[in-house]
């Protein structure tokens, strides 16, 4: 996420006009696609930055949001974490993170406090939800500066600070982007932590003005980090395995993560998003290392070879060929990134064609998701968005402090409209928006979301369409694997034509979303019954056959590879 310099400030955007926006057409009633029901829901918390006249980086970057099954009821509740003070920024109450329980009917109450979830020793950044120890329960990963927090789950509503223990303090770095993911393939989750730049709050720091007003200086004026990788050790604790990884080598400004097998070889693989630094695509080569292929894929820079203000960052296929494909959120001026990904490189920059660059041209990109928002079978794509310099609407009266969320629906061959304008009130409204977590809260099939603001109140909307088509949703239990499934690839086919999805950790920006899988069927019969296809990482490859649709199963992993059921 790039600062404000004085180059970015004069840049026009009309360089982007030959690229119109396309209107959008009306494939559903007067209904909006999401409610907004934030206030309705009981959800009335709201993130503390700690901006102050110092204009410190940190204040500028939100905070995450999370969403886990915390007590085992089948039901997503909703984890909001909180930034922290600066030292000209004081809180005139204490600063809480927030655990929304879900009731049912669309209502949350707030029991952080009794969960022990309700504060971090820290200033917090991101949120990484999964079952590290294999016991059944969702834990919980915080990211922040000066350290990081792991809490378990005690399987009672309440959770325990292990951080020391563990091993994954993380101490003296700025944490941000984080993803579970089982790299050695030996059913226990690792975990890979991203790292911004070397900071201090009370050490000195750049001076930047415009017009006399101070500013935020723009990233490069600040030290990248490295990556830390965490190997779990099956009893508890992790081992600092940087090193020994590689990963120690890659110094950069790191936002984003997503971690997927991009090149279906059954091994967990990493794309990294940084902030004015060249993005890394890291393949697991099966040894414990990895090897940094971006710039074989044409992924690290633009094509005038400039590393873009990557923050954002999602998979999934959304071009049909069973491959996932990458987007990343970018600075205005630079437009948001599609990359398609055909099993073979370098990946296309589908950013222009998709229609992907026109409607992001003017916006600051922070969280990203695919998602089947109309359950038609196509991979749409819901962006936050929102500026960090309130001084940037003098400068460039096109682009905006506080920005609308958009809504892209996928029209085929990762083609996309924006249908933004019939998205619902929530989009019509400015935000500064940042971490973005989608799943089912209500179990109805649809996806719904929830975003959250820097300096402001959380966003919660609710998919009025997603239930009028057809559906599957699918919860994977690891055996062999690790308890979350996370890492499998599942393969569904509907009247000829295969859907894939994965079930990953990362994505978006500082934020952990549902684990379970929702296939979008269209206008299949309710009576027809489906097979997928699972191939579980590491461990072999299992059939579930004659599933019926318009509603959610779980699928415990077979003891034996190639079973079907």
């Amino acid at each position: 996420m790039p600062c404000l310099s004085r180059r970015d400030i004069l840049k026009a955007g009309a360089v982007y006009a030959a690229f119109p926006f396309v209107q959008p057409s009306s494939p559903h009633s007067a209904i909006p696609i999401f409610s907004d029901i934030t206030e309705a829901a009981g959800v009335n918390w709201k993130h503390f930055s700690g901006e102050s006249s110092e204009r410190l980086l940190i204040e500028t970057m939100g905070g995450g949001v999370g969403l886990m099954d915390t007590e085992g009821s089948g039901s997503l509740d909703i984890f909001l974490l909180n930034g922290g003070e600066t030292p000209r920024g004081r809180s005139s109450k204490p600063i809480r993170n927030a655990l929304y329980r879900n009731t049912g009917n669309w209502k949350f109450q707030d029991v952080a406090q009794e969960a022990g979830l309700h504060h971090f020793s820290g200033y917090g950044m991101g949120v990484s939800i999964a079952d590290f120890d294999n016991d059944g329960r969702q834990d919980l990963f915080i990211t922040g500066f000066p350290r990081c927090a792991l809490f378990h789950n005690n399987g009672n509503g309440t959770f325990s600070d292990v951080t020391k223990d563990a091993g994954v303090e993380n101490a003296g770095r700025w944490a941000t982007g984080s993803a579970w993911f089982d790299y050695d393939n030996d059913g226990y989750l690792d975990l890979i932590v991203c790292n911004y730049v070397k900071f201090s709050l009370t050490g000195p720091q750049p001076d930047c003005e415009y017009s006399g007003v101070r500013t935020y200086c723009e990233q490069r004026g600040y030290e990248g980090m490295s990556l830390t990788l965490y190997r779990n050790n099956r009893n508890g604790t992790f081992s600092d395995v940087s090193h020994e990884s590689g990963l120690d080598q890659l110094v950069g400004r790191a936002l984003g993560v997503v971690a997927i097998d991009v090149n279906g070889d059954g091994w967990q693989d990493l794309f990294i998003s940084r902030d004015g630094s060249s993005n890394l695509l890291l393949i697991n080569q099966r040894n414990g290392t990895f090897v940094d292929l971006a710039l074989e894929a044409e992924v690290a820079y633009d094509s005038a070879g400039n590393a873009k203000a990557g923050m954002g960052i999602d998979a999934g296929d959304c071009d049909g060929d069973g491959y996932p494909d990458f987007v990343v959120t970018n600075f205005n001026n630079e437009f948001d990134s599609l990359f398609l990904n055909s099993g073979r490189f370098p990946f296309t920059d589908a950013s222009r064609t998709s229609r992907l660059a026109a409607a992001s041209r003017f916006d600051v990109g922070w969280g990203v998701r695919f998602i089947d928002y109309d359950n038609d079978g196509r991979l749409d794509l819901l962006i936050v968005n929102g500026h960090i310099n309130e001084v940037i609407e003098l400068a460039q009266p096109a682009v905006k402090f506080r920005e609308h969320p958009l809504l892209l629906r996928n029209v085929g061959n990762a083609a996309f409209e924006d249908v933004t304008a019939a998205a619902g009130t929530a989009f019509k409204n400015r935000f500064t928006a940042r971490g973005l977590a989608t799943g089912d809260l209500d179990n109805d099939g649809a996806t719904d979301a929830v975003f959250t603001c820097a300096g402001g109140s959380p966003v919660l909307l609710r998919n009025n369409v997603g239930r009028r088509n057809a559906w599957l949703g699918i919860k994977l239990i690891g055996t062999k694997s690790n308890h979350d499934g996370i890492g499998a690839k599942l393969v569904l086919t509907a009247r000829g034509q295969k859907i894939t999805h994965w079930i990953y950790s990362g994505g978006s920006y500082l934020s952990s979303h549902d684990k379970r899988v929702v296939f979008g069927l269209k206008d299949l019969s309710p009576r027809e019954r489906l097979d997928v296809e699972i191939h579980w990482p590491g461990t072999g490859r299992q059939v579930e056959r004659s599933l019926e649709i318009n509603r959610y199963h779980t699928i415990t992993e077979a003891k034996a590879a190639g079973t079907e059921s």
